[in-house]
């Protein structure tokens, strides 16, 4: 079993051109492998802007089958860097079913194992229930080479039941690839403490499950007629303790690479023994709603 690895996230900035996208996010890929990362993951639908800001059935010509044309393009990419790569990709299942998908490719170039999206969020500019089914396939902690995955994507970071299952599977890191961002009319009432809202969550899901928590944003502001979202950025890798030892800026595409210590993640839960302490005998209750006032 491995015991240290260095990991890479990728924050970009995402335009029209898919083409163009891809070329972007194996170039950086590329230079992530130079100084030897070896799992590396991209942000929540790199392939293009981010289309959830409306509700446009046009929209559906952008999804595609898993494997088939970029899941090719990066299972090549992966073999021949000897890495391991996460993508996020608008899968479509079948007739009238999308998923917003995870996909776990190894040092071999196959495709590992796939997470689909559990919590889909439906907000101003974040449509997503109009495009994405929930996902069918649960909460994954994936075996490669290099150590044990947990994918999770974007809004499931909201969410500690998503982390608690995933870390319970035995991931060591979860990855969240995400698209996040302010709406430029909120920003400045509320932009600093949504900012500050969502770094406490991953950190708090590092801290209490003992895991490596990783986040990947893009940035930029993306317009969508008379919407656009100015995504911040901030991607960021956090360690077991909750520390952030990791993040990158809120407006320019980054690499942030950074060696994980699995022995790390017996030490935090030896002295923070969060996972044993748990009375799953009484737990019964958080499978119900809140109850009526």
């Amino acid at each position: 079993m491995t015991k240290k690895t260095k990991i890479a996230i990728i924050q970009t900035k995402v335009s029209h051109n898919e083409n163009l996208n891809i070329k972007n996010s194996i170039d950086k890929i590329r230079l992530a492998a130079k100084k030897k990362a070896k799992i590396i993951c991209l942000p929540e639908l790199f392939l293009s802007n981010y289309f959830c800001q409306t509700e446009n059935h046009s929209n559906f010509r952008l999804a595609e089958k898993i494997p088939g044309k970029t899941t090719k393009i990066f299972c090549d990419l992966a073999k021949e860097l000897k890495i391991v790569l996460i993508i996020s990709l608008f899968e479509k299942k079948t007739h009238g079913f999308y998923h917003n998908t995870s996909v776990v490719i190894n040092d071999i170039g196959k495709i590992l194992s796939k997470y689909r999206k559990m919590h889909i969020p439906d907000d101003p500019g974040y449509y997503e229930k109009f495009y994405f089914t929930p996902g069918d396939l649960g909460f994954k902690s994936i075996k490669t080479k290099f150590g044990k995955i947990g994918p999770l994507i974007c809004w499931d970071q909201w969410f500690p039941e998503a982390a608690r299952l995933t870390a319970l599977k035995g991931a060591q890191i979860i990855f969240y690839p995400t698209a996040i961002g302010w709406h430029p009319k909120e920003k400045r009432e509320f932009g600093k403490s949504q900012l500050d809202s969502w770094v406490t969550m991953q950190k708090s899901h590092a801290i209490a499950n003992g895991t490596y928590v990783v986040a990947i944003n893009r940035v930029g502001t993306e317009k969508k007629g008379k919407k656009k979202i100015e995504f911040w950025g901030n991607s960021m890798i956090i360690d077991p303790s909750g520390q952030i030892i990791g993040k990158l800026s809120n407006n320019k595409e980054q690499i942030l690479i950074r060696e994980v210590d699995y022995k790390k993640i017996d030490k935090v839960r030896q002295h923070w023994p969060f996972l044993r302490d748990r009375r799953i005998d009484f737990y019964k209750g958080i499978l119900k709603n809140p109850e009526d006032e």
